[in-house]
Formats: structure tokens, sequence, C-alpha cells
């Protein structure tokens, strides 16, 4: 038993250093987001940005601040990071396949938010349908047309044609 009691106290004693690496490393991390969020948001307001673009920005971010952190600090411990770093570029790979269109729709609407080809209350014409623009969104843009609600993926609005009419 006494063995048993040593032997534990030294494992201890050798992996104490290595946690307090962890918990020190998940903590700068974490402050780390946050200030980098707080930049993404001032940084914003500054450069008057849609705050749908902003808040997935800072999100961005933040998981991928938050993700270097939980693999860095797995490193510490001294896991093979490697093998999971491949595993994570092979997973998003599949992923991105996967989620093309929707991926697309996305980085259209942020593109359509960030440069501004038309606003909120213009009246555009695309693909044949036209309408007074309702909202730009993330993902589509809704329209009214005639009463009708359009809603139309950013990826055609930034691949097609656009009249904004007057």
């Amino acid at each position: 038993m006494e063995n048993l009691a040593q032997y534990l106290l030294d494992e201890a004693i050798l992996w104490m250093p290595r946690i307090i690496g962890v918990v020190v490393i998940l903590i700068a991390f974490f402050i780390l987001a946050k200030i980098v969020k707080r930049i993404i948001f001032n940084a914003a307001e500054r450069l008057k940005l849609d705050s749908n673009l902003t808040s997935l920005l800072a999100r961005t971010s933040n998981i991928t601040l938050m993700i270097f952190g939980f693999i860095t600090a797995l490193g510490t411990l001294g896991i093979y990071v490697s093998a999971l770093v491949a595993g994570l570029g092979l997973t998003g790979f599949a992923l991105g396949y996967a989620m093309k269109d929707t991926i697309s729709n996305l980085l259209s609407g942020v593109l359509i938010l960030l440069y501004r080809p038309f606003e909120t209350g213009d009246r555009i014409k695309v693909s044949g349908y036209e309408g007074i623009v309702i909202s730009i969104d993330l993902r589509y843009t809704e329209l009214d047309s005639e009463g009708n609600k359009v809603l139309i993926p950013n990826s055609k609005l930034f691949t097609d044609p656009i009249t904004v009419l007057q």
C-alpha cells in the first residue's frame, strides 16, 4: 500500500507542471479570444459593417482560437496532435464538400454585406425576380415582390447580374 501511495505521489509531481501548463494555455487562449472578439466589434463599429457580418467574424475567430488553444494544450500534455490535426483537415475537407452550396451562400452573403451592391429598401431585379429588398441575411436575401416574399440564395445574387432599379 505504501508503494502505491509513493507511486501516485511521484506521478502527481511528474504531471503537475504539465497540468499547470495546460490550464495556463487554456486561460491564455480564452483571454486572447475575448480580446480579438472585442477588437473585431470595435473595428466593425468604426468601419460601419453589418451586424450579421460582425457577429459571424467574431464567432469564427472565437471558435478558431479556442480550437487552437485546445490542440496546443493537448500537445503540452504529451499527446501526439499531428494525427489529430490531419484528421481535422480531412474532416473539414469532407464537410466542405458536402456543404458546398451552404458555404457558397454564406460566403456570398458575407461578400454582399461587405461590398453592398444594393441596400435594404432598394428595388432590384435578378434572375427574373423583381422586388424591394427587405433583408439581407448571410444565407439568402428577402425580396417583397408584389406582396409575395421571395427568398433568393446569396450565391445566385453574387454570380448573376443584378439590376438596381430607381
